[in-house]
């Protein structure tokens, strides 16, 4: 089983880790409980859509909300947008993106709270900070048939943060959706599928790219989507 010390050594040495789902889940519960795991994941079933795509897409939905995280706790912050520059999203950077919140419920619940203070007992022993100013964002892509659903619709990027955490909640009636890892030159470093909920990525994005491939419905009848959270720590 990966402990966090493991986990701290995969970042620092390679710039990513991958953990599968047994791993994390135990990691977590040693963290915090998970109780409301089953109003979590079902909170996925009421995200708004993402307005902003400059794809045209409308196979994404999501919210969003921003915490403060230090050694005093985790607390959530007012609403604010989500921006980030040309520089790290060519497609939907460069200007403010205002999303709807998490729901208070999720946001204050013990598996948001236990995610994050893994997170910020994870990126702190890799890399110790004082305060960290914390993004959660809930997506679910979408696919039908004739329409992929595109996690990375920016393609191979970095997210302008010091790290990031991708953890699986849910996939339905979908192929494909493989992670690959590449440095900043473009080599890929690996590739692997988030396949089983809690299976999750850990990146250090200063020193990695990371993409996703598009998905597709397994059965065209069906509408399929994968559901992810994402957490990203930047120091405040």
């Amino acid at each position: 089983m990966d402990t966090l010390r493991q986990l701290t050594d995969s970042i620092r040495t390679d710039g990513y880790t991958f953990v599968r789902a047994p791993d994390l889940q135990a990691l977590l519960l040693q963290t915090g409980p998970l109780t409301d795991w089953a109003a979590f994941t079902g909170s996925w079933d009421d995200l708004g859509p993402d307005t902003y795509m400059a794809d045209g897409g409308r196979y994404r939905k999501r919210r969003h909300a921003v915490f403060a995280a230090s050694g005093d706790g985790i607390v959530r912050q007012p609403a604010q947008p989500h921006y980030q520059s040309r520089d790290y999203n060519t497609l939907n950077g460069g200007i403010e993106r205002w999303f709807e919140p998490v729901t208070e419920p999720i946001a204050a619940g013990p598996a948001m709270t236990t995610i994050l203070t893994f997170c910020r007992s994870l990126f702190g022993m890799v890399s110790p900070a004082h305060a960290w100013h914390v993004e959660v964002h809930q997506f679910r892509i979408e696919a039908r048939r004739g329409v992929e659903g595109r996690p990375t619709p920016e393609g191979m990027h970095r997210d302008g943060v010091d790290y990031v955490l991708v953890l699986l909640v849910n996939r339905v009636n979908i192929a494909s959706g493989m992670t690959s890892v590449h440095d900043l030159s473009g080599k890929e470093l690996g590739h692997f599928t988030l396949t089983a909920p809690f299976d999750a990525a850990l990146v250090d994005d200063a020193r990695v790219m990371h993409g996703v491939t598009p998905v597709e419905p397994l059965d065209p009848e069906e509408p399929g989507f994968r559901d992810v959270l994402v957490v990203t720590f930047r120091r405040a």
